[in-house]
């Protein structure tokens, strides 16, 4: 009976566990192609490490130093097995562990997009409300005209304009030079997230500075991806407010917030699917408003690394991001799952 118990059990939770164990090979082979890639990259930075007077003997040895001896193979070989034990190598322009240098830069940019998403998403939530149940309402209207201008605004042009309006000429929001004002020092690292460090650890002075400096860039990000969300979100609801479960449950007599509930649970896969989407656009989004409003994150990190030949540093940007990339299409595959399990492998749906 245990037999046959557990290969049913595994069978039923198979649509997490089989996506679960490809994330691994998924990375294993954008760790190589990474590492094609930036091997690729013409110029040679043993001689850019050197300079112009060196020896063959010199030579040498910085080449084994940097891990550049032997054939591609053999350095692929030692790479993975230093990839394995979460060991990045150390950066050639500043010697420090390249993890190191992107655990103090990642959760910054990371948090940025967040914020930028989640009020996307929030947004959008409100004005899809609006559209469909006050579809006549000039506003509606509006938000319509707006929802089909998806992406025809860039993120950096908003954030000029808003830099130009909101600091230049009215001086409400502070200057674009970091996440906090001259003066306050940065909060204890807690969980890496600089602005829910702050308010965990009650350093509320470094919060509503943080706030102040970070509202303008969340808010471009929000304004700017919140159209294709909406887009989406209309063309669900219409669908489901139409749909034979949504009449069964006003017919049942169920409550506003029920049928409601139910209308945006069969709306929203198609809406998480492209979160997972634009978080990887507003990662790359964040990159250059952190550079625009000064904020010290991967933006900077990668340049440096180009600019320096160094090939370690971003081998490092690469498989972190790619790593990054490859955990939240896994959430947005599972969270799809859960909302519809209709979605999930071997499901069958009756006629």
């Amino acid at each position: 009976m245990t037999g046959v118990a557990v290969p049913a059990v595994l069978r039923r939770q198979r649509w997490w566990l089989g996506r679960l164990a490809v994330l691994p090979l998924h990375l294993l082979l954008f760790t190589v192609i990474s590492f094609l890639l930036v091997r690729s990259v013409p110029g040679d930075p043993v001689r850019d490490k050197l300079g112009q007077q060196y020896d063959e003997a010199a030579y040498l040895r910085m080449q084994a130093a940097m891990g550049l001896d032997g054939s591609p193979l053999e350095q692929l070989g030692r790479y993975l097995g230093q990839v394995a034990t979460f060991d990045l190598g150390n950066s050639l322009n500043t010697g420090r562990p390249v993890a190191d240098e992107i655990g103090s830069r990642l959760f910054g940019t990371v948090e940025l997009a967040l914020m930028g998403l989640g009020g996307a998403l929030l947004l959008s939530l409100a004005a899809s409300y609006l559209v469909v149940t006050r579809e006549r309402n000039p506003v509606s209207r509006a938000i319509r005209a707006y929802s089909r201008a998806a992406g025809a605004v860039p993120e950096y042009v908003l954030a000029v304009i808003g830099l130009i309006v909101l600091y230049s000429w009215l001086g409400v929001i502070p200057a674009p030079l970091g996440r906090l004002d001259s003066g306050l020092v940065p909060p204890n690292v807690i969980t890496g997230f600089p602005f829910l460090d702050t308010m965990l650890q009650s350093y509320w002075a470094a919060t509503v500075s943080m706030a102040a400096h970070l509202a303008l860039p969340v808010a471009v990000m929000a304004v700017a991806q919140a159209p294709i969300l909406v887009k989406l979100l209309v063309s669900g609801l219409e669908e489901a407010v139409d749909a034979p479960p949504t009449r069964f449950r006003i017919a049942s007599g169920a409550s506003r917030p029920a049928v409601l509930l139910s209308v945006y649970r069969r709306a929203l896969p198609p809406v998480v699917t492209m979160c997972g989407t634009l978080f990887g656009y507003l990662l790359g989004g964040a990159v250059v408003l952190e550079t625009l409003f000064g904020f010290a994150g991967m933006g900077q990190y990668a340049v440096d690394a180009v600019t320096a030949s160094d090939h370690v540093a971003l081998q490092g940007f690469l498989i972190v991001i790619a790593a990054l990339a490859l955990l939240v299409f896994l959430a947005v595959d599972l969270l799809n799952m859960v909302l519809d399990p209709r979605r999930r492998p071997g499901s069958r749906v009756e006629a």
